[in-house]
């Protein structure tokens, strides 16, 4: 199985009632998000970690967003770029792609196309094959561009924090992981270590994954963890 790393994404948006709705939105939809408001923490965010795609605000309160954007390429930032903003000019669109942004989208807009173009910018930056938008372990597949996991060709249907849950699943198959690794991995130790919300979660994902007639493929290890079978 290959092993690919999450889709790790960079909000730099300084509006924190739009921040806080996108970074919502886009955990929801999958993506692991850092969130910054100001260039300066953008830039350090950006060069201590690694991202498979930024979003970044022009109207930054210490500098313009494209000057954020020229640094972050002269410094070796590679990933694709969506530009957001207000300004609405066609010479602003065009100095915003020429100076190194990969797509631009101009507020206020619609979260199913914010969605849509960075689908369309991880696939256009994938290797060929596109290996890298899927994970496969025995029958089951993932799709990470669209977001959908099916067995045996059939697609099933699962919630976004479902399919979180199951990619680490499979970038994991054949090992053992903790209660705490998953709280840490997929919810990001959002909610208190004493819950049940892995156990309910896990639960409900055999129902779907494991049904009838389906070799079983998530096991419990009483008082250990969970492990999905990789043969």
């Amino acid at each position: 199985m290959h092993y690919y790393p999450f889709m790790r994404l960079l909000l730099v948006e300084d509006e924190l009632d739009i921040q806080s709705f996108l970074r919502h939105s886009l955990e929801d939809a999958g993506y692991q998000v850092e969130a910054a408001g100001d260039g300066k923490t953008a830039e350090r965010l950006a060069i201590e970690g690694v991202y498979d795609i930024l979003i970044v605000d022009l109207g930054l309160p210490d500098q313009d967003g494209i000057s954020l954007i020229l640094r972050l390429r002269q410094l070796g930032v590679k990933a694709p770029v969506l530009i957001l903003s207000a300004r609405r000019s066609v010479d602003d669109r065009v100095r915003g792609l020429e100076q190194g942004g990969d797509d631009y989208l101009t507020k206020p807009f619609a979260l199913a196309e914010l969605l849509a173009r960075l689908r369309n910018l991880l696939k256009r930056n994938s290797p060929p094959g596109n290996e890298a938008t899927r994970l496969r372990v025995l029958d089951l597949e993932l799709d990470l561009l669209r977001r959908e996991a099916s067995r045996s060709g059939q697609i099933i249907q699962l919630t976004p924090q479902e399919f979180v849950l199951l990619e680490y699943l499979c970038r994991n198959a054949g090992r053992v992981v903790t209660r705490s690794m998953i709280l840490d991995q997929v919810w990001g130790m959002r909610i208190q270590p004493d819950t049940n919300v892995v156990d309910v979660h896990i639960y409900r994902l055999r129902g779907k994954v494991d049904g009838v007639g389906q070799q079983p493929l998530i096991r419990t290890l009483r008082g250990v963890g969970y492990v999905l079978k990789d043969r």
